[in-house]
Formats: C-alpha cells, structure tokens, sequence
C-alpha cells in the first residue's frame, strides 16, 4: 500500500521531496544538465541528477529538493540572462583562483 505523504502534517521526510528543473533528451542534453548543474552548485543548491547514460535517446533529468526550487530557478534565470560571456569569465575566474585542496 502506498500512501500520500502530502495528507500528513508536518511529514518528516518533506526534505526528500524532489522537483524536475530540466530534463531533456538527444546529443545536446547531457551537455544543457551538466550546465545546469554547474550553474546551480556554483549557487549552493543541492543537485541531484539521474547518473548521465551514453546512449542519446535516454531521458536526462536534473532535480532540486522542493525548499530550493526558487533558488534554483533564479540561479539559472541570472545565468541566462547574463549570458555567454559571464560564463567564460567565470571560467576564467576558476583557472585564476583554483579551489584549495
């Protein structure tokens, strides 16, 4: 039997709860989640992601917890907006200032 957690008030497992933020399939979707991904943990947002599958023709699909999903939403809409050039000088911010090990 299954039930539905969201008739239970103050569910404790509310923090597992996943939202869809992309998914995609075909050549370009696994290069689009990987950037989205990097996009939203540069944010601090917790990602979770179906492992990537070298076969194209399956579906990609990127996730947020439920309490992040605005976040992330900004996160990605800031990143659009700003556009290819913010990307590549925060590419070359990365290789200026490695992270410490």
């Amino acid at each position: 039997m299954c039930m539905d957690t969201q008739d239970v008030a103050g569910d404790p497992t509310d923090h597992l709860d996943t939202e869809l933020i992309f998914s995609g399939q075909g050549p370009n979707a696994e290069l689009e989640a990987m950037n989205i991904r990097n996009v939203l943990e540069a944010s601090g947002i917790t990602v979770i992601a179906a492992d990537v599958d070298p076969i194209p023709s399956l579906m990609i699909e990127v996730r947020v917890p439920q309490d992040q999903v605005d976040r992330a939403r900004q996160a990605l809409a800031e990143a659009e907006a700003a556009g290819p050039a913010a990307a590549e000088e925060g590419e070359r911010e990365s290789e200026e200032n490695p992270p410490l090990t």
